[in-house]
């Protein structure tokens, strides 16, 4: 069971609209290592995770990063709002302009979110080292935005995001490590008859 708290996880309060900005932002609401990907990849995985903490712990992350993808689509929304023709044109946003007018879409680049961008395997190790490289990844997109980004109230938010995709890969290495001495105390995966004949 969730408990929804109304309001974000850090306060997002752009004071300038900037269209261009949000053309590549919303790569972390949609996109192939943002927000919603990393949302249903954690709460998928969580029901295959064999250990009751390590669910615990792909639930709390998973949960959180639905609020972090309430925190792009504030920011998202809060640079296009009441925009003019001129600036529509002018920043390039007219393609999204014509299919979504300011509503926040799960796209990046022209392409709708799919979930081919997210996996679940089942198997523990291989889903919490995709995990790990996911949060690098997003860090990584938080690491461009900042870099292309001059807007202080856009990169205040955009950094707590960055934080919190780093822990979020602390967190999941220390899983990985105690799923790999418990395995390694089973002998699992050094050797396993029915696969090594």
């Amino acid at each position: 069971m969730f408990v929804y708290q109304k309001k974000l996880q850090y306060p997002v309060k752009i004071a300038n609209t900037n269209p261009a900005l949000a053309k590549f932002i919303i790569a972390q609401y949609g996109g192939p290592d943002g927000e919603l990907g990393a949302s249903l990849r954690y709460l998928s995985q969580r029901y295959s995770m064999p250990y009751p903490e390590l669910k615990g712990l792909l639930t709390d992350i998973g949960t959180e990063e639905l609020g972090h993808l309430e925190m792009i689509g504030a920011i998202v929304y809060q640079l296009t709002r009441n925009l003019s023709e001129e600036e529509i044109r002018k920043a390039g946003f007219s393609e999204y302009f014509v299919d979504h007018t300011t509503g926040v879409y799960p796209a990046v680049s022209g392409f709708p979110w799919t979930a081919s961008y997210m996996q679940v395997k089942g198997d523990t190790i291989a889903d919490l080292t995709e995990d790990m490289s996911a949060e690098q990844k997003a860090r990584a997109t938080y690491d461009n935005i900042l870099r292309l980004s001059d807007d202080p109230d856009v990169n205040n938010a955009i950094r707590f995001l960055r934080e919190r995709e780093v822990v979020h890969f602390q967190r999941f290495g220390e899983a990985l490590r105690l799923v790999t001495e418990r395995q390694n105390q089973k002998n699992v995966y050094a050797v396993n008859p029915s696969f090594d004949r």
